[in-house]
């Protein structure tokens, strides 16, 4: 063989070596996405069962009232949502849910109680349509300090202290406790929020 091939011969190697490196690490990388989105999708369905859970779901219904209860019916007194999620004019969320749970009357309460925005409204959805709804900006999607956020107010905070109905019953907190449920979510956000189908 001339000087010509031997070059040529080398050339042709390096360009298969290159192709089968580019490959190998093309599939590493598909594989390391694959467990990030499994971990993310993971700890979402991890935290489904609190935003499933009745003390999130009587909020945010889209209804034109909210619910109560464990066992989600309608409010009792018959109060309406309001122009702004806060009650209608008049009868104000406020009027009877103080900034902390009364134990005397059964009413629950928190800072700025109030219903989440139609929009919001999580009745119905999958989990996979609930997790895109989170980050859908015309639904109202939060950033993932927003959500960390919301999910740090003392409206939410009171989902895992409800204190007890009119009857003295203990209202049920989330099957997730908090602490918990603030690390999986934040799993959920860093792994890059991915969401079930």
């Amino acid at each position: 063989m001339n000087g010509k091939t031997v070059s040529l011969l080398f050339v042709a190697a390096c360009i298969v070596m290159l192709s089968a490196i580019t490959r190998l690490h093309a599939q590493s990388s598909a594989g390391a996405s694959s467990a990030t989105n499994a971990e993310s999708i993971a700890a979402f369905e991890s935290i489904l069962p609190v935003l499933h859970h009745p003390r999130c779901m009587n909020c945010h219904t889209g209804e034109p009232f909210p619910r109560q209860g464990d066992d989600e019916h309608r409010h009792t007194p018959n109060v309406a949502r309001g122009p702004n999620d806060t009650g209608a004019a008049g009868l104000h969320c406020s009027a009877c849910h103080q900034v902390e749970n009364q134990a005397a009357s059964g009413v629950p309460g928190a800072p700025d109680w109030h219903l989440a925005p139609v929009r919001m409204a999580w009745q119905g959805l999958s989990a996979g349509d609930l997790c895109r709804a989170l980050q859908d900006p015309a639904r109202g999607a939060m950033s993932p300090e927003q959500l960390r956020a919301h999910f740090n107010t003392g409206l939410v905070e009171w989902a895992w202290a409800p204190g007890t109905d009119r009857t003295g019953k203990e209202r049920t907190p989330p099957p997730v406790g908090r602490d918990e449920f603030i690390a999986l979510t934040k799993a959920w956000i860093d792994a890059g929020a991915v969401c079930p189908q």
